[in-house]
């Protein structure tokens, strides 16, 4: 596809904004965030930066785009916290949680900000719109 990828690591705060740095001067195209709680806890800054240095980005969880985000592609946290809620059943009714099962979630969403996109100049079509789980206007 002819495309460049670049791996961009970050630990607080300034190497975020060093990194939006970076990827500015480098002219890249679009980001993916990768998944980090840190990072969760960082996601204004993260959309902020994002608009202000017109970079669209798409990211691992909703809790982005509420926070002005272009658009983010997840594991649904409702379906996350109920297979939450059957773990602690079981281990309340006597399983012991060494044997209780991995299990991955199966319920993914894809959530769009169309304020978001309208701020980076990005056109979401209808059809993108309409596969949409969530449309946040």
């Amino acid at each position: 596809m002819g495309l460049q990828i670049e791996l961009f690591t970050a630990s607080t705060n300034r190497e975020i904004d060093v990194a939006f740095e970076s990827m500015s001067q480098k002219r890249a195209d679009a980001l993916l965030i990768g998944t980090n709680t840190f990072f969760t806890t960082r996601r204004v800054q993260f959309a902020t930066l994002a608009v202000r240095h017109t970079l669209p980005a798409i990211y691992f969880g909703r809790e982005f785009v509420e926070a002005g985000g272009l658009m983010s592609y997840g594991a649904s946290n409702d379906f996350l916290y109920r297979l939450s809620g059957i773990y602690v059943g079981r281990i309340l009714k006597g399983e012991k949680p060494a044997d209780l099962p991995v299990m991955q979630p199966t319920k993914f969403e894809l959530v769009i900000n169309l304020q978001a996109a309208k701020l980076l100049g990005v056109e979401v079509s209808p059809m993108l719109r309409a596969l949409a789980d969530d449309v946040v206007e």
